[in-house]
């Protein structure tokens, strides 16, 4: 049975791992999670006014009523183009207007036309157009199912768990506790609006496998669970669904006849706007939900490179420091990052006038080295009138509110704070202006920032962030929480883009997230995680959860933010961290410095190679994120997206894809002496990208390993472009030849690709790239053009081409796009079957053809 995906779209998730649970509500604790939770199933009020139909070509509205409280909602329902479908449920006429998330979908979504195939007392059948898709919308009660032919794909309300709390004036008899008012440890929560929950029900028939939640801390496919804090989206190589909203879910598999899967989920307020959207592939889908809330953004390739971080450098002299000794100890590296001790006094945009005196002259340094730096900017603001940032958004009154109409502050790393309302797109855009390099004095084209604490954190707010009846403008913090962080980066990546005058792609690393993050230059990580063999295993389903939703460039701190890493831990980090999307060391101001060298000579061999073999794929890196920009699918994946029809890869978390082509399976056990990893695919052969020793799919493969070992396996009938003269940057590689990596299958044709742009500006956008295909088919391997229409040249080469597979030829000749032939000189190791071209000499941006006799 195919897995379904029940991706949750992220809120405003931190510090995942290394958190105080007592500081958060469960669902007992929270009024309106316990009523809603309180509902029986089978019970529902609800019920359809068939009377009340209308339908246009493109949308389909009706009531329906609480028979209860004789409440009227109005329900509508969309058929979208590609597959999707829409349902919305509001009520029919609120007291005032209930919040919907703005800013998240790209555009309105087209729409398709609706039918009418039948209509009696008990409902209404409509046609979806594809595939004998309908709707069935049944009247008492209220039930909306999706099916195909005879089977139901996914039914809502079907266990009658549909609530809709409509707005209301205060009652004066008694009301339930927490309505209008409620408490959680020393914090009072006023609800002037009054209770204003929802919550709808899903159920999935013949479905077991169930994923998402993205940066959840446990396995990639969802168990069985108590209520926790997220929002819906239902996805599966089948079909799939998606709502925009925050929520508590339940998730209970059921063991009929045959397997289901029923979801709930409830939120505090807003409405239901729930997409369905309908497969019926796995890349399917991800197409659709890029359609509706966009696709990774593509960050600059040096930003794909090692990063190295801890909090806090503690001053010029030490970056400078840390920076020499990685081209002493031969590493590469491209940023180096600077936390929150380097401004004066947590005042964000500025630099702390001792330690980072001359900050020009620093980053100067780095560019000289064509390296780059990492700057945290927090959205909380120091209150102090001394301070230009505070004054300017306190004048203008771009501070959220409180409840009583005076500026919101909490406390947080500078003491007491203000929180710019980043809701408005007047403070956004003034904000973005800060980021000019003679507003953000210090500041350089090669110095890029860190959003951090944008939950937003508040250490003296319940549940460590803001009350939720603060104010932005007309509505309640409550309705804006999930959307803060998102809003954040939106402003931030817009400052690092308008300060270049638009020219250089930016680069924002951030900690919460939403639906759309994705498109505005984000890169995520998993938060504030400690030294343990645990985290280092969960960083890996939590980057995958992710990359399911759009965010394709998360990563987790190496080496743990939290206590000292074993130097066995350390090391396994780095091989983890190396093939994972976003790579950065990363530590508590507490922690021991753990430089990679600092673990004597035989560990910085270990790492020094790791990051040299991240280096040396940056090439298939930056190609698998240009994809990923282009069409909405997930860089680092789960291995059921490509071989959905294999049960095996179901359960599988601690393995993945790069692209399709790459598999790794990390070592994340202590003391380890082998691991086994599942190789996909019955047609498939994979090749170890290290020994080039070829492997049979569809088996289980039992691999020895030492501290050296990394498992990784070059899929067969896949060409990989690597550069193997790894130098102390990315930058500096830019003009360095290629070696391909040609690994054959007897039976499919091989094929890669080839990108290759300036790696920094949008200068793509106008066609200026390079997008070859790579192809060995026949003993014939061949570049050809992607795109003719764009223009762009390089000064890289091949200077070699390594196949996987091969037989020994009699000779190898090498024809360029002028009708030039030469002979190639060619090692061939008959024992491994691998064949070597050595100095074929053409440029990577031209045709050419290398035939084997």
């Amino acid at each position: 049975m195919a897995p379904v995906l029940l991706l949750w779209l992220a809120v405003s998730l931190s510090g995942t791992l290394a958190v105080d649970r007592g500081n958060f509500k469960t669902c007992d604790q929270s009024a309106f999670c316990k009523r809603q939770r309180a509902l029986k199933p089978g019970e529902s009020p609800y019920r359809a006014l068939l009377e009340t139909m209308e339908l246009t070509n493109t949308r389909l509205t009706l009531q329906l009523i609480n028979d209860n409280n004789k409440v009227h909602l109005l329900l509508e329902l969309y058929r979208l183009q590609g597959n999707i479908t829409r349902v919305k449920i509001n009520e029919l006429k609120p007291l005032k207007p209930r919040y919907e998330v703005p800013d998240v979908l790209i555009r309105e979504p087209p729409t398709e036309p609706l039918s009418l195939l039948s209509q009696d007392e008990n409902g209404v059948v409509l046609s979806l157009g594809a595939e004998s898709q309908r709707v069935i919308v049944s009247a008492r009660p209220f039930r909306l199912d999706i099916m195909e032919g005879r089977d139901v794909l996914m039914s809502l309300n079907s266990r009658g768990l549909l609530a809709f709390e409509h707005l209301r004036m205060q009652e004066e008899e008694k009301v339930e506790d927490g309505m209008w008012e409620e408490t959680f440890k020393s914090h009072s929560d006023g609800k002037p609006n009054g209770p204003s929950a929802i919550s709808l029900d899903f159920s999935l028939p013949g479905v077991e496998h169930v994923y998402g939640i993205p940066e959840h801390a446990d396995t990639l496919r969802l168990k069985t669970t108590d209520l926790s804090v997220f929002l819906f989206h239902h996805v599966g190589p089948q079909r799939t669904s998606l709502n925009l909203s925050p929520s508590f879910w339940d998730c209970l598999s059921q063991q009929y006849e045959t397997p289901q899967t029923d979801v709930r989920w409830i939120s505090e307020s807003g409405i239901i706007d729930v997409f369905i959207m309908l497969g019926p592939t796995p890349k399917d889908i991800f197409s659709q939900y890029a359609s509706l809330t966009g696709t990774q953004s593509f960050p600059p390739l040096s930003a794909l490179a090692y990063h190295q971080c801890r909090w806090n450098y503690n001053d010029q002299e030490d970056v400078q420091t840390v920076d020499a000794g990685f081209d002493e100890h031969d590493i590469p590296y491209d940023f180096i990052w600077l936390d929150i001790e380097h401004t004066d006094g947590k005042r964000y945009f500025t630099w702390d006038p001792h330690k980072f005196a001359t900050p020009k002259e620093m980053l100067q340094g780095l560019v000289d080295k064509k390296r780059k730096m990492v700057a945290i900017v927090d959205p909380h603001i120091k209150v102090d009138s001394n301070y230009k940032i505070h004054n300017e958004i306190r004048s203008r009154g771009y501070y959220i509110k409180n409840k009583d109409g005076g500026d919101y502050e909490g406390w947080c790393w500078p003491g007491s704070a203000g929180y710019p309302d980043f809701t408005r797109a007047d403070m956004r855009a003034w904000w973005a202006s800060m980021f000019a390099y003679d507003q953000y004095e210090g500041s350089m084209e090669n110095l890029y920032t860190w959003n951090d604490m944008n939950e937003p954190s508040v250490f003296n707010g319940p549940e460590v962030t803001m009350h939720k009846d603060a104010m932005h403008g007309a509505w309640e913090h409550r309705d804006v929480h999930n959307l803060y962080g998102f809003y954040v980066q939106m402003a931030t990546a817009e400052g690092l883009i308008q300060r270049s005058g638009g020219v250089e792609r930016p680069f924002v690393l951030t900690r919460a997230f939403f639906a759309g993050s994705q498109r505005y230059e984000c890169a995520v990580w998993t938060g504030d995680n400690a030294a343990e063999w645990d985290h280092l295993k969960i960083s890996i389903p939590m980057c995958l959860s992710l990359g399911l939703v759009g965010i394709s460039f998360c990563g987790a701190d190496v080496g743990g933010f939290f206590k000292s890493p074993s130097t066995e831990l350390l090391v396994r980090w780095y091989q983890t961290g190396a093939y994972q999307p976003f790579f950065r060391a990363h530590a508590h101001l507490d922690t021991p410095r753990r430089e990679p060298w600092l673990f004597g000579p035989e560990n910085t061999a270990l790492i020094r190679e790791v990051v040299r073999q991240r280096y040396t794929l940056l090439p298939y890196w930056y190609q698998q994120f240009y994809h990923a920009h282009q069409t909405g699918q997930p860089v680092m994946r789960p291995l059921w997206v490509e071989y959905p029809q294999d049960p095996a890869t179901f359960a599988l978390d601690d393995e993945f894809l790069i692209g399709r082509d790459l598999l790794v399976h990390p070592v994340t056990e202590e003391g380890a002496r082998g691991v086994t990893a599942y190789l996909p695919g019955k047609d498939e052969v994979w090749f170890d990208v290290h020994t080039f020793q070829k492997h049979n799919g569809a088996q289980n493969l039992y691999i020895p390993v030492t501290m050296s070992s990394i498992p990784v396996f070059q899929r067969g009938g896949s060409i990989i472009p690597r550069k193997l003269r790894v130098r102390r940057s990315s930058t500096c590689m830019e003009h360095d030849p290629y070696t391909l990596y040609v690994a054959l299958n007897p039976q499919r044709t091989a094929e890669g690709e080839l990108y290759i742009d300036d790696g920094h500006t949008f200068n793509y956008e106008k066609k200026e790239f390079i997008h070859r295909s790579l192809s060995f088919a026949k003993n014939i391997l061949s570049s050809a053009n992607l795109a003719p229409e764009a223009q762009f040249s390089t000064r890289s080469w091949i200077e070699r081409i390594v196949i996987l597979g091969a037989s020994k030829p009699s000779k190898v000749t090498l024809k360029t796009a002028g009708g030039q032939e030469s002979q190639l000189e060619f090692e061939f190791d008959a024992s491994m079957s691998v064949l070597t071209l050595r100095k074929p000499g053409m440029n990577a941006g031209v045709d050419w053809t290398v035939t084997l006799q």
